[in-house]
Formats: C-alpha cells, sequence, structure tokens
C-alpha cells in the first residue's frame, strides 16, 4: 500500500512573489556584444581600485585581528562617523548613533519593511518607482498603491487625499534623480510632502542612492531633515554608486524606534555587515578623497548622458518625449501610443543593444509605451554605437 504523502510548501508571503526584475535585468549585461543600458551599473573603469586597495592593505596590516573578527550590528564607529560627517556637511546634522550600517541600501529598505509593516497594510509609491522596492514590499505582504504623479513628481495634495483614506502605513519616495525616471522634486514639493506626512500617521522611508550624482544645480534639502517629519523620516543611503556596488554597503538613519527594530532585524538577518569592508570603507573615507573622485565620476557620466540626448531625437520614433535628468543615471522614455517596450526589447536584443522596458515599475496600470535607459555604463563612443543599433531596432 503506497502512502501519499503531501509535498511541503512555501510560505505565502512567497508563493506568488517572481523572480528578481533587477537581477533578469543585470542577465543581460553579462553578453559581451550587447551593449546594455538596461541595469543601473556605475561604470567598472571609475572605481577608484588603487584607493580602495591601499585601504584594504591598510587595515588588514595594522589591525587584521580586528578587522577579520565578528563586530557588532550597528556598524563600524569609525563608518558611522564618517557618514554622519558626510550628512552634517550636507546640511543634516547627524549623530553615528543615529545610523544603522547595512549589506547594500537595499537591505536597509528590507530591514525598514520587515520593522514596520505587517501584512496587509497600505505603502504608497510614486509610479513608476523603484522595481525592487515594489519586489521588496510586497513580499512582506504589503499592499502597494501609487500615488498620483505629474512632470515634477509626486502631487501633494492627491497624496494628502490618498493617504488619509487608505490609512497608509509607509511612503516611499526616491526624491533625487529617480528611477526610473530620472525627476527631481523642488523644495517647494518636499515641504508640502513633508507637511502632508505630518499630518499623518504614516512613516516617510526617502531613499537616496543618487544624491551625489548631481551634474547640475545645487543639493537640496532632504524630506527627512525638515522639521515637521523629524520623528517619522527614515532616510536611506548607499557606497554602491559612489565608491563600489561590490563592497555591499549602505546605512539608514532612523528615528530610534525604528532604528531599534531594524537592529534587531538585522541580527536575525547576518548579524552584521561585513567586519572588513566596513573597516577598509572608513579608512579610504579617511585617506581618500571622496569628494574628488566623485567630481571625475561626476564628469564623465554628465558627459555620458549629454551623449545619450543628443542622439535619442535621431533614433527614437517620431513623436517619443524623455526626460532630462540633472543627474543620476537614466533617462525615462516614452514611445508614442501603439508601441510596445517589450516586443521593442526583442528587436533591441537581437541588434545587440538592450534597455529596459518601464511596464514592471508601475505599482498601478502600467504603460507599456515606456522603457528606460542607463548612461553610466559606457563610454561615450559605445554610446554612439549603440545608439545606432537602436535605432536599426526601432526601424525593424
Amino acid at each position: 500500500m503506497v502512502i501519499q504523502v503531501d509535498s511541503p510548501t512555501l510560505a505565502s508571503r512567497v508563493a506568488d512573489v517572481a523572480s528578481s526584475p533587477v537581477r533578469d535585468i543585470l542577465a543581460l549585461t553579462e553578453k559581451p556584444d550587447i551593449i546594455s543600458f538596461a541595469g543601473g551599473l556605475p561604470a567598472p573603469e571609475l572605481f577608484d581600485a588603487v584607493g580602495i586597495e591601499k585601504a584594504y592593505c591598510c587595515v588588514l596590516s595594522e589591525s587584521a585581528r580586528r578587522v577579520l573578527q565578528y563586530s557588532t550590528t550597528e556598524g563600524d564607529p569609525q563608518l558611522r562617523e564618517a557618514v554622519a560627517e558626510r550628512l552634517g556637511r550636507r546640511g543634516f546634522p547627524t549623530r553615528p548613533s543615529d545610523l544603522l550600517i547595512t549589506t547594500g541600501s537595499q537591505q536597509a529598505l528590507s530591514l525598514v519593511a520587515n520593522s514596520v509593516l505587517d501584512p496587509g497594510d497600505t505603502v504608497l509609491v510614486e509610479d513608476p518607482t523603484y522595481l525592487a522596492a515594489l519586489q521588496c514590499f510586497r513580499s512582506v505582504g504589503a499592499r502597494v498603491l501609487p500615488v498620483p504623479c505629474d512632470a515634477e513628481g509626486v502631487d501633494p495634495d492627491a497624496l494628502d487625499e490618498l493617504i488619509t483614506r487608505t490609512r497608509s502605513k509607509l511612503l516611499y519616495l526616491i526624491p533625487n534623480f529617480q528611477n526610473p525616471t530620472g525627476r527631481t522634486l523642488s523644495l517647494g514639493r518636499r515641504e508640502a510632502i513633508a507637511q502632508v506626512i505630518a499630518r499623518s500617521s504614516a512613516w516617510l522611508v526617502e531613499d537616496d542612492p543618487y544624491g551625489e550624482l548631481r551634474f547640475e544645480g545645487s543639493h537640496i534639502p532632504w524630506i527627512s531633515s525638515l522639521a515637521p517629519v523629524a520623528d517619522r523620516a527614515v532616510l536611506l543611503g548607499s557606497f554602491s554608486k559612489i565608491m563600489a556596488p561590490g563592497l555591499r554597503l549602505g546605512w539608514l538613519r532612523a528615528p530610534e524606534p525604528v532604528r531599534r527594530a531594524c537592529v534587531v532585524a538585522k541580527q536575525a538577518a547576518d548579524l552584521h555587515t561585513s567586519t572588513l569592508d566596513q573597516a577598509a570603507a572608513a579608512r579610504y573615507l579617511k585617506d581618500a578623497d571622496l569628494d574628488a573622485h566623485l567630481d571625475r565620476t561626476r564628469g564623465a557620466y554628465r558627459r555620458r548622458r549629454d551623449a545619450l540626448l543628443d542622439g535619442l531625437p535621431q533614433v527614437l520614433p517620431t513623436g517619443s518625449t524623455w526626460s532630462n535628468p540633472l543627474g543620476g543615471m537614466f533617462i525615462w522614455v516614452r514611445l508614442p501610443d501603439g508601441y510596445d517596450a517589450t516586443t521593442a526589447l526583442r528587436n533591441a536584443v537581437a541588434n545587440r543593444v538592450a534597455f529596459v522596458p518601464g511596464a514592471p515599475f508601475f505599482a498601478g496600470t502600467p504603460d507599456q509605451a515606456t522603457l528606460r535607459l542607463s548612461f553610466t555604463l559606457h563610454a561615450v563612443e559605445e554610446i554612439t554605437t549603440g545608439l545606432g543599433r537602436l535605432g536599426a531596432a526601432f526601424t525593424r
């Protein structure tokens, strides 16, 4: 007699979670013959490999026993002090104790989501928004709703109505050079959003991985730094775009209740971020000139952005529109009505060029005619070649 035994099952919260679109996108960049405008990757030839190597050598030669040992969950004191100092120089006074070092800012977002969200809670996001954030919120069982946006970003009046009606638990924003649209919220919009949050019971999570990649204009204060939201705003940052993503170093600045909950969640996740990587990053920030490195990086990225913008009118279908970002890594394109960017991607890959269709970035009804182009990975000459291939793909 054969006894039928039920197969083991997955947790219900992950049963409907698909493969990460980010990883699927990055797979396109691994083909050597493809010029990829897809993944938001920093240019590897611009990494300060010599300075980073020197930092690792220094901490290993001077304090190997410490940097190869377990560490505290909150993070390396010297790295937290360095991050606090950089925030203070940009107008946001911060104590090292206000910070938690994380394994990339993606982990920071995951820790916050797990710390403040219960299944069924409502999260509000820009539409479109960072697709890995959508995946993160959905993985904890949250209901994700889009906030109406215009060319300047979130509409504060629409946000006020929606956050009140849905009793939302969290608002997630990328105010600087947003992924995927490249847009930046004005100071007026930031102040209006802060007032809305202050009148609600929602947390604000402000994600800023691109803020130091500004090519034009002046720094705009973080929403988190505005007085009305001091007790309910979480600011996320990353070293991936300004130093090197392989370090997997990020941080969060949060009010004490959230930070304490995130520390407990991190202890369960990975105990602490790599001791060695944190120590090397702190030493790099002490010995090297990150601001000079960023000046070189911003100059290169600005030239690449301009090369891509200059070529788009010649290669995109007539009637297309696109953003003109003041920094960051992305240009957002809308093709004329009737076009499907996913279908166009098949032609593009056949022509050895890639981009990201815009549909996965939408929390609401996806716009199939949109796509995202990243300009940071390739030099100007490769961008010119890629534009030629892109034009041929749309002709096909």
